[in-house]
């Protein structure tokens, strides 16, 4: 049984552009359609499981007051029926008729646990539930669907009821972070947002009554071609005019100008009420108007707007702070609505890094009797001969990292690290250095300004090792980096560059990965996913496996490739560690100590347990990993690295 969850979703900017941005299709005098849409706090949990019927069942108190359990025989047409009849399981049976036709798949048993999405306010309650049949379809036939397939079988499984949705409202699929959504015909493009400050916002049911379905009649019937003035302001209004307002407001969220992003909330309600709200009587929503214009709220925000498809469904707030925040949802509350809070946090660029040092070095006997193996040194093709450790700090250092954790393994050996980084050479020896190797000096006296040691005075494992790092994460993605390992890129970005770049994109608990063949499987960690990407470079990660038998990997840990191919996966030695993973290192350890138990505390095991709650993705580095860790490795990197 697996358990799943799927939020709703809130368009802050961009309400519409989807459906009109697909008719460039049939004119492509029609602007892409763009919007900035967030994932939110509320949404649906279930537990779900495979069955000979598609079943839906809800454990949840605050279900909605016309819910019946559901079950229905896995035949297409008795879906394709149920989907067309309007009650409130078209959207499941919707996305099950799709899955049916399609993949040919079994039934499934849905049970939901909890539900705290509001039911037809504009937050896209049946797009998360076409998105959670869809994923729970896809997760127990490993059907291999990424992101943007299981939305798109959402959406096409929608469509099959009376509704006629645009594709902004699966972007629940993406989870909890703003995107911005570019809408070209056929093409959908999901680009992850920049968040300077943290966006206070609220949003509110209005408890009145829409019809969705009617609004979007009327204003389709501009497409794909305007027959008069007021039909081409509305596609004015939604095409560039939008465009250009989602470009300020994207500025705005990178620039951390949050008065301006609040302006830009009611000049895009001003713009919609103009040219767009004309067209539909079902958009004459006096209860939306009266909220945003009440004056006792002025003091709490910097702007608002509709939702949605707008009408009297939900209203949006971006509040000024954190007390305004709470204020302005206790008064909505207490005027008849039901309002949430959403806090949208700045997307951290990376700037602290760890490396675990605190090992003995025993496998580099007997040379690790007199240094670490850290120091041990490496030719490198620029002529010079650095230690271990100086070519993995160089490396963080260009890849824009401020801070280095040092995990060592008592405070006898921080004077190995005080003599070399902080202990200037004696006069004479200065003396006798050339102009460039003086200059590299004052080098490597900078980088040790930037290093911060903790210690691991117990020897329990990788994953107590870095948890020795907590404070010095203070709550933000890290870099984890490991000691007994160096790296070369193929490109002119360092590798840890490279990772981080794509975590400020996708903003998950993040792991380097590269290929090997089936054959080293079994001195391996494996991970097994699906590709999020065109290129196969970023892996959703769906399992991890410890040093697998090769017939176990070639079976089920096998990862296709776009060709069909199968590929192996192992992890490259970098991370990017997300605050959730010292949480369950801490519980771990907490376990560990109360129940008694002897053995390692796991950093895979932390990973594996985050990556089920909150997703994980793999990033395919384009370069080299060289282990530094026995004397084969050891000897293979001296030749190679200096190449």
């Amino acid at each position: 049984m697996l358990k799943l969850f799927v939020p709703g979703r809130l368009c802050l900017f961009g309400e519409h552009s989807d459906w009109a941005g697909h008719y460039r299709t049939m004119n492509a005098d029609i602007e892409p359609g763009a919007a900035i849409v967030t994932g939110i706090e509320q949404g649906i949990y279930a537990e779900v499981e495979k069955s000979n019927l598609f079943e839906v069942f809800n454990d949840d108190l605050q279900r909605p007051d016309n819910w019946q359990n559901f079950s229905c025989k896995m035949i297409e047409s008795d879906l394709k029926s149920i989907a067309k009849s309007g009650s409130f399981f078209c959207y499941c049976a919707g996305v099950a008729s799709y899955m049916l036709e399609w993949y040919k798949v079994g039934g499934v048993r849905i049970r939901i646990t909890g539900m705290t999405l509001p039911i037809k306010s504009g937050l896209s309650s049946s797009a998360a539930i076409c998105v959670l049949v869809a994923r729970a379809f896809n997760l127990l036939y490993k059907l291999n669907l990424n992101t943007m397939g299981e939305m798109n079988i959402a959406y096409w499984g929608e469509l099959r009821t009376l509704s006629r949705c645009g594709r902004l409202d699966q972007a629940c699929a993406f989870g909890v972070k703003p995107n911005l959504m570019i809408f070209d015909g056929d093409e959908i493009e999901v680009q992850a947002l920049k968040v300077r400050k943290k966006l206070f916002w609220v949003f509110a049911d209005l408890c009145a009554s829409k019809d969705t379905i009617k609004i979007l009649r009327d204003l389709n019937k501009a497409y794909p071609f305007a027959s008069n003035d007021a039909e081409m302001l509305e596609q004015n209004a939604l095409g560039p005019l939008n465009r250009e307002i989602v470009q300020r407001a994207i500025k705005c969220m990178a620039e951390g100008d949050i008065p301006g992003l609040g302006k830009l909330m009611v000049e895009a309600e001003d713009l919609f009420d103009r040219y767009v709200s004309p067209m539909s009587a079902a958009l004459d929503a006096p209860k939306l108007k009266s909220v945003l214009c009440d004056p006792v709220i002025d003091k709490w925000i910097y702007g608002g707007k509709g939702v949605g498809s707008h009408g009297d469904g939900s209203v949006q707030f971006l509040a000024r702070d954190e007390e305004s925040q709470l204020k302005l949802q206790e008064y909505l509350n207490s005027c008849g609505m039901k309002a949430y809070t959403l806090t949208i946090n700045p997307v951290h660029t990376v700037k602290k890094a760890i490396i675990p040092v605190a090992g003995y070095g025993t496998r580099l006997y007997p040379a690790t009797r007199a240094i670490k193996k850290d120091f041990i040194p490496i030719p490198c093709s620029d002529g010079f001969v650095r230690p271990v450790i100086l070519i993995l700090l160089e490396e963080l250092v260009e890849s824009g990292i401020e801070e280095i954790c040092l995990v060592l393994g008592s405070e006898e050996e921080r004077k190995q690290y005080f003599d070399f980084f902080d202990k200037p050479l004696p006069d004479e020896h200065i003396a006798k250095l050339n102009p460039q190797c003086y200059e590299y000096e004052k080098r490597i006296s900078e980088i040790g300004k930037r290093l911060r040691y903790v210690y691991q005075l117990e020897k329990r494992g990788f994953g107590h090792a870095v948890y020795q790092a907590a404070d010095f994460a203070g709550g933000e993605p890290v870099l984890l980096m490991l000691g007994d390992t160096i790296y070369q890129s193929h490109n002119n970005k360092p590798c840890a560059l490279q990772l981080i770049e794509k975590y400020e994109k996708y903003n998950t608990l993040m792991v380097g990965i590269h290929p090997i063949p089936l054959s080293d499987v079994s001195h391996y960690g494996i991970l097994k996913g699906i590709w999020e990407d065109r290129e196969c470079k970023v892996l959703n990660v769906s399992a991890m496996h410890e040093k697998p038998k090769a017939s176990y990997a070639e079976e089920f840990l096998s990862v296709l490739s776009q060709d069909g191919s199968k590929g192996y996966y192992s992890v490259f030695g970098q991370y990017i560690l997300t605050p959730e993973v010292f949480e369950q290192l801490a519980n771990d350890i907490k376990l560990s100590d109360e129940k008694g138990i002897e053995g390692e505390i796991e950093l895979t095991s932390a990973l594996d347990k985050v990556r089920e709650r909150k997703g994980m993705f793999g990033v395919c580095l384009d370069g080299k990993m060289f282990d530094m860790g026995n004397p084969i490795a050891f000897r293979n990197a001296v030749i190679e690295y200096s190449k």
